[in-house]
């Protein structure tokens, strides 16, 4: 075992890339090996209820760590922060608090995870971006990927590009069902190939990216408009209703448990919407809908919400909220563990970290 605690610092090409998700499949099969963890997230972000970073929060109350365990956030990455950094007030770089912060202190952790910015670029302006963490405490990059087949080849090169030794492995997740051969047979030998290990190819699913529609009206601010009793009910899926009526249907029929974003005047859209696998239909531009379209939803038991955003917004907002974890998700956390212990080579990361002595690997 190492001397001193490894840091593993969690990255991600571009926001929402699941990176938080995958952190915490990760500490649970370092803490069923009985490796001694601890963790920060020295870049934090407000959430628009401004209850601090619902990310550290999570991994603390789902882990139960000690609070010799944490780490604290260093700063907080909302717009009052940057435009302070940028006119010179408050501190102008963190990495001396960094690398005093997050030496190991009390935890006594073989491994400290870190929580990476949401890009590669976040947090250059506090010396906090992904590559300057790496180099102030010396830590190895687990970088995760959102499965895009040619975009995550190009991104991963530029990560590797910006990070060099310090990319330890890549994280390709999402990868759905039709391209999982393309992935193994194409992708990952063409990364490996030039120095860059795949530790990882996690399929895409359902259940993790699935989403109450309470969680969508909490996250969209929206107003109920009926069926408040099954606010419970999960959507996997995301359609846009901006068309035809016969094409909405051909459209919606291909859909399995859908939010349908559509105008509160679209009533041919929404009744159309409401015949296939829809959760929920989402209205926007303030126009209440008709009462024919109340009352069919009220004998489906379908809850409409109504929002005060164009539609675009509205679908940046949804795509957002998919895949993300809370505290009462305990199916969620233990899908990622299993794929994660299914997907993830975790003797080969051990190795990286030093915690599996070479000779002894298998």
């Amino acid at each position: 075992m190492p001397q001193r605690p490894q840091h593993l610092l969690i990255a991600s090409t571009e926001d929402y890339s699941g990176k938080s998700t995958l952190l915490l499949g990760l500490a649970k099969l370092l803490m069923a090996k009985q490796i001694p963890l601890g963790y920060g997230k020295p870049l934090g972000s407000y959430h628009t209820d401004g209850d601090g970073d619902a990310d550290v929060a999570l991994v603390e109350e789902t882990l139960g760590l000690d609070p010799k365990q944490l780490h604290p956030t260093l700063v907080f990455l909302d717009e009052e922060t940057v435009l302070n950094r940028i006119k010179g007030a408050g501190p102008q770089d963190y990495r001396d608090t960094l690398a005093s912060t997050y030496s190991g202190g009390e935890s006594k952790a073989d491994v400290v995870l870190l929580e990476g910015p949401g890009s590669l670029e976040e947090g250059l302006l506090f010396g906090l971006s992904t590559a300057q963490m790496a180099t102030t405490l010396d830590a190895k990059v687990l970088l995760v990927d959102r499965y895009d087949a040619l975009l995550s080849v190009e991104r991963v090169l530029t990560a590797k590009e910006l990070l060099g030794d310090r990319l330890g492995g890549v994280v390709l997740n999402g990868v759905p069902e039709e391209e999982w051969g393309t992935a193994q047979t194409a992708v990952k030998p063409f990364l490996a190939d030039r120095g860059i290990a795949v530790l990882g190819t996690i399929p895409r699913n359902s259940l993790l990216r699935s989403v109450s529609v309470a969680e969508l009206a909490r996250q969209l601010n929206a107003t109920v408009l009926c069926c408040e009793e099954n606010l419970d009910l999960m959507v996997q899926d995301l359609k846009i209703g901006a068309m035809n009526v016969n094409s909405a249907l051909r459209f919606f029929s291909a859909g399995k448990n859908m939010a349908v974003v559509t105008g509160g005047d679209r009533t041919d859209i929404q009744l159309a919407a409401m015949e296939t696998s829809t959760n929920c239909l989402i209205l926007t531009g303030q126009v209440p809908p008709n009462a024919m379209v109340i009352g069919r939803a009220q004998d489906l038991e379908l809850p409409i919400l109504s929002v005060d955003m164009d539609t675009l917004k509205t679908v940046e907002i949804i795509d957002q909220t998919f895949g993300q974890i809370r505290f009462q998700d305990a199916a969620k956390i233990e899908c990622v563990e299993q794929l994660m212990g299914e997907h993830f080579e975790m003797d080969q990361l051990m190795e990286i970290l030093g915690l599996v002595p070479t000779a002894t690997a298998e």
